[in-house]
């Protein structure tokens, strides 16, 4: 199939597709880098999805691999990197004016990584002011009247504009699941710990996650075998349909009518292709975690930016500043008070997979909205980002604008590749909304 695509339609590949055309000699590492530098110059004008690209320098480091012998899993591969993720020859900014032309010494471990298995950083993606609530000027390549999402806001609009195959995207709250949902695209969180966040911006350091957007559940099983030092397996079905746990959670009634449908629907039809379905309620207590959410991240916040917010509060935006507001306010009792909540709901929610293997939920309240000011509801994401298990998105369905509307699927710790699986059964039997 590689053999087909025209060159200037490389960009339109997935990461999975480039590596083995590359590694077939269908094509060069140049060829593709060069289609999607030619495609943000096309669109990037208007969606703005990148805070920082240099097309010679990628040019020249896909003309080394091309000459290299030495062949990783990722070989020729474009990438981007959210832009509170250090790289060396990228400038680090993170949205905020405080750090215009800042540049780290040394890549982040989850760039380094990707970058020694053979893949190319294309640039860095446009994110939220310090991972925050305030957007940049991202639009959404679906639709660039509404938001892409946040805080990785240019790494979901890359992606699905087909910029680049991959980008890395964090998740405090829902900063890579929301993006990916609202662009039409698939988000991965892992369990928490699992990526080294060595290089990474931290905003609320008891669940920052790094997370991966792609177009296909092929791509970020390939980039999540990179950074956990895994030999990237085949894909893989579950041998028997999965018991699946409809879990609406206590914001239920956050849900517009297009997601209530989106759950439903799936449902119903998961159900008929050889699902056990089962409807499961979240323990006692859980309903408050919201709110405990709130203190602790609020709390962590204004602590991990002590410097910004002592020596540089002029340069941060007003959303930041009630942040850090908040966050000074909260007693050192009010916060621990929360973690120990946090951390009882943690064991408790082994409870909710007893009878089912994956909990299907929602991922946003609805379409993404309109207008670039909001990001978006994230409740529905940070919820489960909390809880530090692993979740992923699927664009399985569609809203009464033609927008996407995803669902999201949530796994005991560390099961990753049982997610996956899980993940592809779900797909081929509801396809893409």
């Amino acid at each position: 199939m590689n053999q087909l695509v025209r060159p200037k339609e490389l960009f339109k590949l997935s990461a999975t597709q480039i590596a083995a055309g590359i590694a077939q000699g269908a094509f060069t590492a140049e060829a593709v880098v060069r289609a999607c530098l030619d495609r943000i110059a096309e669109r990037d004008p208007l969606i703005r999805a990148w805070a920082a690209i240099d097309p010679e320098k990628s040019l020249e480091h896909a003309r080394r691999l091309d000459r290299s012998s030495s062949r990783g899993p990722l070989h020729g591969v474009p990438f981007g990197v959210k832009d509170v993720i250090d790289t060396a020859d990228f400038p680090t900014q993170m949205g905020s004016v405080l750090y215009k032309g800042h540049h780290a010494r040394f890549d982040a471990a989850c760039v380094a990584l990707a970058r020694n298995a053979g893949a190319i950083a294309l640039g860095k993606t446009a994110t939220a002011e310090l991972a925050g609530t305030a957007p940049p000027a991202t639009r959404n390549p679906l639709n660039p009247d509404r938001t892409p999402g946040g805080s990785s806001s240019g790494s979901g609009a890359a992606v699905a504009d087909c910029m680049v195959p991959v980008a890395y995207g964090t998740q405090t709250g829902g900063s890579t699941l929301r993006p990916a949902a609202f662009c039409g695209v698939i988000g991965f969180k892992p369990t928490f710990g699992t990526y080294n966040p060595v290089g990474i911006k931290p905003a609320a350091v008891s669940f920052d996650t790094l997370g991966l957007i792609a177009r296909t559940l092929d791509d970020i099983e390939l980039f999540h075998a990179v950074l956990v030092g895994d030999k990237p397996d085949p894909a893989c079905m579950p041998q028997t349909a999965p018991r699946i746990g409809i879990c609406r959670t206590h914001l239920w009634e956050n849900a517009q009518p297009e997601t209530m449908h989106a759950i439903e629907d799936a449902t119903r039809r998961l159900q008929a292709a050889g699902a056990t379905i089962r409807e499961v309620a979240l323990p006692d207590g859980f309903e408050h975690l919201t709110a405990h959410r709130a203190v602790i991240n609020a709390h962590e916040r204004v602590h991990g930016l002590a410097a910004e917010w002592f020596t540089g509060r002029d340069g941060l935006t007003p959303q930041m500043i009630r942040t850090c507001e908040t966050g000074i306010a909260i007693s050192r009792t009010e916060y621990v008070k929360a973690l120990v909540h946090v951390e009882r709901s943690r064991m408790a929610i082994e409870e909710s997979f007893t009878d089912v293997d994956v909990l299907l939920t929602p991922t946003a309240p609805g379409e993404a909205p309109v207008g670039l000011e909001y990001a978006g509801d994230p409740r529905f994401q940070e919820l489960w980002t909390l809880l530090h298990v692993p979740t992923i998105t699927l664009p399985t369905h569609s809203g009464p604008n033609g927008l996407p509307v995803g669902i999201q699927l949530v796994m005991r710790r560390y099961q990753e590749p049982q997610l996956f699986a899980v993940a592809r059964w779900i797909e081929d039997r509801l396809g893409r909304g």
